[in-house]
């Protein structure tokens, strides 16, 4: 679970690298302190879950306090800055659409809505060809589930309308996105949850809901335990009663991938049974994983998908694609959004889309992220007794924290990783998935092969020390 860093003032180590400067002796910095004491006095406690680096500017894959501290980021904001923070192009388009004087219109005609929407759709595979903006990766979700229902119904009748999500899944904070979600403590405030929302097993293959060890070519078994579990969930044909199925193309707790041939069997049951295929790309699109559209690791193109985040690199925008029969549903000035396609946030999506193309970006997540990849996996050998795991792809990764001699996530050590990381000048944001257990890596896809392993140094250094620490070896001050 997540945990409070402690405004607790220790003495560090100056660092200087070509990517990492920590040039106070103490962390947090003691000027620092007044601010985010402020911070946790006017802002709900909800708050106060990452590390307390007092964030300045950020510029490629820099981040900065005033202080003279600079940090090699390995958290892109949680997934935003795919092609690194402040980008000049971005920057650039941005100035331009103020300086035009159109900074809000509704959902009243714009060209830059037009261009936006067009981009997207033509560098998306059919039939996602139809397009709607948003502002927020839960706000796309919570389309996605309007959209499976009232398709359910009108194929159907008034008992399709069930959505199948996975356990462990993330979907957002609000409410309908959270009962799509995996998460029982995250549902706990709702209390009427609706009971046409079910979660069923992801097939993880690190922790196999069938149980078995590791991997074994047992897609088809995986998959039959799906039906014969949603099946019973629905108490009758899936046919007749689902109208949507929700899944994050990478579980983002975990950074942890479907088996290839689990989702081309989803993909095939979907069609067969008339239930729509919704991927969650908010964290996972482009070029977050070494392809522009992480459902492209398993060829399939799901019937809705959902995007955020790294659409713009650093603007509050999201999106809807899908299936032009299912996204024209509903009737003109019925589905909507006041900030849809807002002029700015657009500017800032046009440009990142172009500079990920031009720049070879999804192809520099790809070839570095298959050096981070090695880097990780050489960790993890040398800290099997802590490591469980690593999954990932790209540049995204989910490095498994484990009390020693089992699966069972240690969220106490993967916190103290956490913070001493940012202790030495890697940005990493506070541990994520089972039990608060998983310490994420997600890069801006601009990094360099020179700037990964000088982050790999830091984080290695980080897990020693924080494994000598647990044995009672702190010094905080």
């Amino acid at each position: 679970m997540a945990k409070e860093y402690a405004l607790e003032v220790k003495k560090i180590e100056k660092v200087t690298t070509p990517y990492r400067k920590m040039v106070t002796d103490t962390f947090p910095v003691r000027k620092s302190i007044e601010v985010i004491k402020r911070l946790r006095k006017y802002e709900p406690r909800s708050m106060s879950g990452q590390p307390l680096a007092l964030w300045d500017h950020a510029s490629g894959f820099n981040v900065f306090d005033k202080y003279g501290n600079k940090w090699l980021d390995w958290s892109s904001g949680v997934l935003v800055a795919n092609i690194g923070h402040s980008n000049p192009e971005i920057k650039k388009a941005m100035i331009k659409q103020i300086n035009h004087g159109l900074l809000h219109n509704y959902c009243f005609p714009s060209e830059a809505r037009a261009n936006l929407t067009e981009k997207l759709s033509k560098m998306l595979p059919k039939p996602l060809k139809k397009i709607f903006l948003l502002t927020t990766g839960s706000e796309a979700v919570e389309v996605c589930l309007k959209l499976a229902r009232t398709y359910g119904q009108k194929i159907a009748d008034k008992k399709k309308i069930a959505i199948i999500s996975f356990n462990a899944a993330f979907h957002g904070r609000t409410m309908g996105s959270q009962m799509a979600g995996g998460s029982p403590a995250l549902k706990e405030w709702i209390v009427n949850l609706d009971k046409d929302m079910h979660n069923v097993p992801f097939p993880n293959c690190y922790r196999c809901p069938l149980g078995k060890p590791n991997y074994q070519g047992c897609d088809t078994e995986c998959f039959n335990k799906f039906v014969k579990n949603i099946t019973k969930k629905l108490g009758g044909k899936p046919a007749d009663r689902a109208a949507g199925i929700i899944m994050e193309s990478f579980q983002g707790g975990g950074a942890t991938f479907a088996p290839k041939g689990f989702m081309k069997l989803l993909r095939k049951f979907c069609t067969a049974n008339k239930i729509l295929l919704i991927c969650d790309e908010v964290q996972a699109g482009f070029g977050r994983s070494g392809k522009m559209f992480s459902f492209q690791h398993y060829n399939i193109v799901p019937d809705l998908t959902t995007f955020g985040k790294g659409i713009t690199s650093s603007m509050p925008l999201s999106a809807v694609a899908g299936r032009p029969d299912v996204m024209d549903i509903y009737e003109p000035n019925t589905m909507t959004s006041t900030h849809t396609g807002n002029p700015v946030c657009v500017a800032s999506a046009m440009a990142n889309l172009d500079y990920l193309v031009k720049h070879k970006v999804v192809q520099n997540a790809a070839k570095v992220g298959a050096i981070l990849k090695a880097e990780l996996h050489k960790i993890k050998e040398k800290h099997t007794d802590i490591i469980g795991e690593v999954q990932g792809e790209g540049l995204v990764y989910g490095m498994h924290i484990v009390k020693e001699g089992s699966r069972n996530p240690d969220g106490d050590l993967a916190h103290l990783i956490s913070a001493k990381c940012v202790e030495k000048g890697l940005m990493v944001f506070s541990p994520v998935g089972l039990n608060g257990g998983t310490l994420k890596i997600a890069p801006p896809l601009i990094i360099t092969a020179a700037a990964i392993l000088d982050g790999v140094k830091a984080l290695e250094e980080a897990i020693t020390e924080a494994k000598r620490e647990m044995l009672g070896e702190g010094d905080n001050l």
